[in-house]
Parts: C-alpha cells; sequence; structure tokens
C-alpha cells in the first residue's frame, strides 16, 4: 500500500543563512550533486572567482569572505537548490515555494521558472552587482519579545523615528524586509545608524547592523536594478511547474503567468521596493494549507521567522516560541534541512551523509 505523501511549502532562505557552523555544507550533504556543482563552480571559474566547493571546504571561516554579496550570494544558493534536489518526493508533494529576499531567486529555480543554468547565472549576477554597488546598509529590529509576543507599541515607535530622521534627511530609510517578529530596515549608512542609536533596544543583541549588506529592497538598488534588466535576459524567465509566492504575497501559477511580469518583478520590483516575507507566508498557509513547511538550508535562519509568521496567522496550534517548540517535539509543522534530525525526514534515505 503507498503511503500518503504530506503536503509541504518550501521556504528559500535568503544573504545570512551560511555561517561558521554551516562550513562544509556541501562536502557533507552533496557529494552525490556532481553534475549540478561543477556548473556551479563552471560559472566561477570562467569568471576568476573562487569556486563554490572551494569556499565551502576552506578549513577556516572568515565572515569578511563569506559575507561578501559576490561569494555568499552562489554559495548560498548551491547549498539550498541542493537541499530542494534532495528532498523525498515519496514522502513529501511540494505544492508550492517562496523565499526571503535573496531566497526569491532559489524559488525561482525551484519552481521551475528558472532553468539550473540561468539561475547559477542570476544569482551570480545578482551578487556581484551588490557587492559591486555596496550602497547603504542594513539594520534588524525586532518586534516581539524573547517568546515572540508583539511588543505593544514596538513597530510605531520605530515609525515614528524613522519619520523623524526622514524629515531631517529624505529618503534615507526604508523598510527593507518584514521578516515575521523582525523588521529589516535600510537606507544609507548615517541614517541607520542614527536610527540603531535612537531605536528601542532589545531583545537580545538587536538592533544590529549587518556586515557587508547594502540598502536591499529599497530605492538605493536602482543602479542594480538596471544593470540587472540590462544583462539578463527576459527569455530566462519561464512559466514555474510549481506555485511561486513571491515578496509581496503574489501566486505565480503554473500556464498562467506571464514570463514578461515575472522578470519585470524580479529583477525591478523587488530589488527596490519593500519584500514582504510575512505576507508571503501568509498567502502560502491561507491558500496552500500544506501539512508542513520544509526550510531548506543551509544552517536555520529561517526557523524563528517561519514560526513567527505562523504564530500571527493564530491557528497552528501554538502562539509564542515556548509552546512552537513543544509542538515540534512530537508533531513538526516546519522542517528545517539545516538541522540534522529534521533533515533526516525530510531527505531521500540515499542521501544522508
Amino acid at each position: 500500500m503507498t503511503a500518503v505523501r504530506k503536503t509541504a511549502l518550501v521556504v528559500c532562505p535568503g544573504r545570512g543563512s551560511y555561517n561558521k557552523p554551516e562550513l562544509g555544507y556541501l562536502g557533507r550533504f552533496h557529494r552525490d550533486k556532481a553534475v549540478f556543482l561543477e556548473q556551479v563552480d563552471g560559472l566561477r571559474k570562467s569568471l576568476g572567482q573562487p569556486a563554490v566547493t572551494d569556499l565551502d571546504s576552506r578549513v577556516r571561516y572568515s565572515h569578511a569572505d563569506f559575507s561578501r554579496g559576490d561569494n555568499a550570494s552562489l554559495l548560498i544558493f548551491a547549498c539550498s537548490y541542493a537541499d530542494f534536489l534532495s528532498i523525498d518526493t515519496d514522502r513529501y508533494e511540494v505544492v508550492a515555494v517562496t523565499g526571503n529576499s535573496m531566497g526569491w531567486y532559489t524559488a525561482l529555480a525551484c519552481g521551475g521558472a528558472l532553468a539550473p543554468r540561468h539561475a547559477i547565472d542570476v544569482v551570480n549576477s545578482m551578487g556581484n552587482l551588490t557587492h559591486k554597488h555596496l550602497i547603504g546598509a542594513q539594520t534588524l529590529f525586532s518586534l516581539v519579545d524573547e517568546d515572540w509576543r508583539p511588543i505593544p507599541g514596538r513597530r510605531a515607535e520605530l515609525m515614528t523615528i524613522m519619520d523623524e530622521i526622514n524629515g531631517q534627511d529624505p529618503d534615507t530609510l526604508f523598510i527593507s524586509i518584514e521578516l515575521g517578529g523582525v523588521l529589516v530596515l535600510a537606507g544609507s549608512d548615517q541614517a541607520v545608524d542614527a536610527l540603531i542609536a535612537r531605536g528601542p533596544k532589545g531583545p537580545g543583541a538587536l538592533p544590529m547592523k549587518l556586515q557587508n549588506h547594502a540598502a536591499f529592497h529599497s530605492p538605493f538598488m536602482r543602479q542594480t536594478s538596471q544593470e540587472a534588466k540590462a544583462s539578463l535576459p527576459p527569455d530566462w524567465l519561464q512559466n514555474p511547474a510549481i506555485p511561486m509566492i513571491d515578496g509581496r504575497g503574489k501566486i505565480w501559477r503554473p500556464y498562467a503567468t506571464d514570463a514578461g511580469s515575472l522578470w519585470d518583478y524580479t529583477f525591478g520590483t523587488q530589488v527596490v521596493e519593500t519584500y514582504d516575507f510575512t505576507t508571503a507566508m501568509r498567502v502560502a498557509m491561507r491558500e496552500f494549507a500544506p501539512d508542513c513547511v520544509i526550510t531548506l538550508g543551509p544552517g536555520d535562519a529561517l526557523g524563528g521567522a517561519v514560526a513567527q509568521c505562523l504564530i500571527a496567522l493564530d491557528g497552528y496550534g501554538f502562539d509564542s516560541k515556548a509552546g512552537f517548540i513543544e509542538l515540534q517535539k512530537d508533531a513538526p509543522v516546519v522542517l528545517s534541512m539545516g538541522r540534522a534530525a529534521q533533515r533526516e525526514m525530510t531527505v531521500k534515505k540515499d542521501n544522508s551523509p
């Protein structure tokens, strides 16, 4: 008797997901993806850039090297897409894909809207462009407390301070990413520093200024967008095979996607406007009602944000971090491929390291 497959939403991580604990990720989990990794490394070598597998196999992790856009982007994509290829499709039916920030490009590949060879080129090109035009900065502020419950008045307080800073120096601060219980803000270095100095503190180490991160998803990225459109062919985008939810919550469906509009959104809108991952998650969960959420590696950077999005939906059996942790013990709804035990639940058995 054939087992009933669980339906799954796949979520692709963005920048900042490959850190010291992830060093060697490709070597540990994806030695069987030789053809794909040769494509990835082949492009890098042709451009005189370090091969992704060489970066992954380094003895020591250097944040200065690994957080650079021209290195981090394709390394993260390679790990994430290889993870997607490892999902046991006998146990899971992927009903939709989404991603956070750079993870949108990975979602395009997972959804089938970009052929792997084109996705490799897109991700590397965007990583190179953002590094070339490293303008502005990003910072993180928490909207929730340590138990992931909303902090009353926190968003309003931040918006007031942002308005005051923009009033003194117009168009220097923007909402970059709505990320569950975290708000990512982008702007000029001076404006971001002023916001960190004046903004609310905690919990934990927040607010935090991100190293080697430009003012992504804001008008500061117009030149990056323009150069991307000039160099990346529109005909690379095609109808997806799996529904994709973008950073506005729009669903791009098989046989109902205008490839030109998808290209314009990918290299235009989402580069220079807010990426609303929270809305993407809300639409995905309500529209497709998956049995579980699978977050691709490397790492588990998105696990908390996904859980916080589910808390806000108020229908998944938990309303706090403590409740989420308790649910995950016996009936996990979020499976992170960056966590050993949960990875074992998602991958094909012959794919285990």
